[in-house]
């Protein structure tokens, strides 16, 4: 042994370039392979899974379980290479989770789970959608919003509207999740007295909102060598625009949506609110990255 440790010290002295330049080299080769490994403080270990959620507002669990749950259940047991499934029925929620092989691919998962959601006939009111492919440790990313005069229905609308798309369209993020906040809506108050003064029942104020908030499409007019596009816009876009729908017209007389309720800006019921420091109401996002993405190049 002490032979051989003489040896390698006379090489190294003799052949001082050498032994320099394979340093060099096995140094720039360990500073490229840290900047390329993937670095995850938590690996995902788990099989290869789907994530499958239904909402279903105000139906308790019970119904949940009955209508949304055991559906979801029967056609993803058919799945190829499914190894076992898993759910949870909350108050206006289900979440059922189908576990395959680990030979399969997220993208193949997937598709195979949308597929067999198409066949199942949900109640109205309940919308399904998957998962995005991101792991149980994918969150990479928490921030909170904040804004001088800033209310936080106005934080909530500059994070679903501008920060969501702009995070969402980074390589490798899956998905950006929001809470707390108020989500803006415009409320329609109705008055039952004067509704029955025109004879007006809730049905008729419903159905001149939905009639009197679409664009509708036309064709075309042609004048000599122009050619005019004809269409009728009738989006609403500010209360203002709602309080002049017309519901019906009583003896020649038009009567708007503000002659029967009063319309104002409100927010949708809320289900709780997120904190900081001594600030009891934020807006905050949670950045998730893909499954199989590079946390470092994120």
């Amino acid at each position: 042994m002490n032979n051989l440790i003489k040896a390698i010290i006379s090489f190294s002295l003799k052949n001082k370039a050498l032994v320099f330049l394979g340093t060099v080299v096995i140094i720039a080769a360990g500073i490229r392979s840290f900047l390329l490994t993937p670095i995850e403080a938590f690996p995902d270990v788990i099989n290869t899974r789907v994530v499958i959620i239904t909402q279903w507002p105000g139906r308790s669990a019970e119904e949940l379980e009955k209508f949304v749950t055991i559906p979801i259940e029967t056609e993803m047991n058919v799945v190829p290479k499914k190894t076992s499934l898993r759910s949870i029925s909350l108050f206006g929620l289900s979440v059922v989770t189908v576990f395959f092989d680990d030979d399969v691919d997220d993208f193949y998962a997937r598709q195979v789970a949308y597929n067999q959601i198409e066949n199942v006939n949900f109640p109205d009111g309940a919308v399904a959608e998957i998962q995005p492919p991101s792991g149980p440790t994918g969150e990479i990313y928490r921030y909170t919003l904040e804004g001088t005069g800033k209310t936080v229905r106005q934080l909530k609308e500059v994070q679903d509207w501008i920060i969501d798309k702009r995070l969402k369209a980074v390589p490798g993020i899956a998905d950006v999740i929001s809470f707390g906040g108020e989500v803006k809506t415009i409320e329609v108050t109705l008055n039952p007295n004067l509704l029955s003064s025109y004879n007006f029942g809730p049905q008729d104020v419903f159905d001149a909102l939905e009639t009197n908030n679409s664009n509708v499409g036309g064709d075309v007019i042609e004048e000599g060598s122009q050619t005019y596009l004809v269409r009728g816009l009738g989006l609403v876009a500010t209360t203002k625009d709602i309080e002049s729908i017309i519901i019906r017209n009583v003896n020649g007389t038009p009567i708007k949506i503000k002659d029967v309720a009063s319309v104002a800006e409100s927010f949708r019921p809320r289900m709780g609110k997120v904190g900081r420091g001594s600030d009891e109401d934020v807006v905050e996002g949670i950045v998730l990255l893909r499954k199989g993405e590079n946390p470092s190049e994120v």
